[in-house]
């Protein structure tokens, strides 16, 4: 675990550029909205569940700007779970 503090882009810049595994960020959509919009995300894992709820947080606020995405890996799970996982789509 590396604790981040200060410029988070230049930051996950350099882990980036280090040998060693990938970079996970869990349960943190700000961080994940920052570094979308930085360019820093490689995938994006996504989890759809089989319950519509009347209300919530949204993941991607409005105003964000358009990101087109191509899906790498689905899976859908006998609960009825889907996992979705999507890379920024190559120009």
């Amino acid at each position: 675990s590396t604790l981040i503090t200060g410029d988070v882009a230049e930051q996950i810049t350099g882990l980036k550029r280090q040998p060693g595994k990938d970079i996970a960020i869990i349960g943190s959509p700000t961080l994940m909205r920052s570094l979308l919009g930085d360019g820093l995300l490689d995938r994006l894992n996504l989890y759809v569940f089989p319950v519509v709820l009347g209300a919530g947080k949204r993941l991607f606020e409005e105003g964000i700007s358009e990101l087109p995405l191509e899906l790498v890996d689905s899976r859908a799970y006998k609960t009825g779970v889907v996992s979705l996982a999507y890379a920024p789509a190559r120009s």
